[in-house]
């Protein structure tokens, strides 16, 4: 355990030399925001642009606080996701490449401790970021338009942070596989991309997909209707998390022994 938390301090001191404790939340942040505040100040901006003919009125009917929040989400499971593959893919491609892996693994360290201090550290970085930035989120809609319940925020923060989980493990799963982090990462936004689009196609057969968790959460705050298969897709989220980490050990250890 002491070889498993020195592994994970490493990981977290060394996201803080490459400033990813900084950039990551407040690009996190950043995707938040920028639904409320533009939806609540469009008109304004429609006025500054101008252009309009003279007497010419645009009614934009104001949207609802849960409708702006869950528009704010779509965000993280969009360009969010880009950013959390895009600082994940050669987390170990990476330091097999330039050797460093090699280099850590000649001392007394377990390829279990190895994998699993790095997914941990960003798993850490991911949950920071995303509750700082869905935290602002959720103040600056309560703020301009209407306050949506605490409840309703941690359960949907909950749901769709077990999601991003996956996504995070799939990275890591791909860049223990491969030995370029721009393939690791291409691979990996495919996967998602296939899974989403095949789970949103076919959910009345995929009801327990963990790409469906968003979709479950957004129900929740729009009606505060829990879905039934809500509870079974975060158990199948949670299988294959724990499938990846073990697929990743395994394929990590497997190239690293026969290099």
């Amino acid at each position: 355990m002491k070889q498993w938390l020195t592994l994970l301090q490493k990981e977290i001191l060394e996201m803080w030399r490459n400033f990813k404790w900084i950039w990551v939340p407040i690009t996190f942040i950043l995707l938040g925001v920028q639904k409320p505040l533009s939806d609540y100040y469009m008109p304004q901006i429609l006025d500054s642009i101008g252009g309009l003919p003279k007497g010419a009125v645009i009614k934009i009917p104001t949207p609802s606080a849960a409708e702006v929040l869950i528009q704010s989400l779509g965000e993280y499971t969009s360009l969010g996701v880009l950013i959390i593959v895009l600082t994940t893919m050669g987390l170990i491609a990476a330091e097999r490449k330039s050797g460093v892996a090699a280099m850590i693994l000649v001392k007394p360290v377990s390829y279990k401790s190895f994998v699993t201090a790095k997914w941990a550290g960003s798993l850490l970085l991911m949950w920071f970021s995303f509750f700082i930035g869905y935290l602002v989120t959720w103040y600056y809609t309560g703020l301009l338009f209407d306050w949506i319940q605490i409840g309703d925020f941690f359960q949907s923060f909950f749901f769709y942070g077990l999601w991003l989980t996956v996504i995070l493990s799939i990275a890591v799963f791909f860049s223990a596989s491969l030995l370029t982090p721009g393939v690791a990462g291409f691979i990996s936004l495919a996967v998602v991309i296939v899974l989403s689009i095949i789970s949103s196609s076919l959910s009345k057969w995929l009801e327990w997909s963990p790409a469906l968790l968003t979709d479950y959460a957004n129900k929740m705050i729009m009606s505060g209707e829990i879905s039934e298969y809500l509870l079974p897709a975060s158990l199948v989220a949670v299988a294959c998390i724990i499938l990846l980490l073990i697929s990743s050990i395994f394929i990590f250890r497997k190239k690293e022994l026969a290099a």
